[in-house]
């Protein structure tokens, strides 16, 4: 299976206002892991917020989930990205972030 993108996480200041703003606007409902992280579990493409100012990344973050997190890291490395946060573990797998060559930041995911 090619990797696709089954995430995009939006930066925020809070993530009261951005849920009742999403579920007044498109009738999304959210799941809160944690103080400052929510998103839609859908089970297709998901939203979730990150209002934690020392995770929140500059701009909405793709997630694209991979079947091998390792072997998305070497071809990412391999392919001339940049790991900009290493792989770490979060409830329903593990990640990395990198950039592309235009400065992008994506994440890769491997579900649990």
């Amino acid at each position: 299976m090619p990797a696709r993108i089954n995430f995009i996480e939006l930066p925020g200041t809070a993530t009261a206002p951005m849920k009742t703003f999403y579920a007044s606007a498109f009738g999304f409902a959210m799941t809160d892991f944690g103080p400052t992280y929510a998103c839609t579990l859908s089970g297709d493409v998901d939203l979730g917020i990150q209002a934690d100012q020392g995770e929140v990344t500059r701009a909405p973050l793709p997630v694209l989930e991979v079947e091998d997190l390792e072997q998305a890291l070497a071809a990412v490395k391999k392919a001339g990205g940049i790991v900009s946060k290493p792989t770490f573990s979060f409830p329903g797998g593990r990640r990395f972030h990198f950039t592309d060559p235009s400065g992008n930041e994506l994440a890769a995911m491997q579900p649990d």
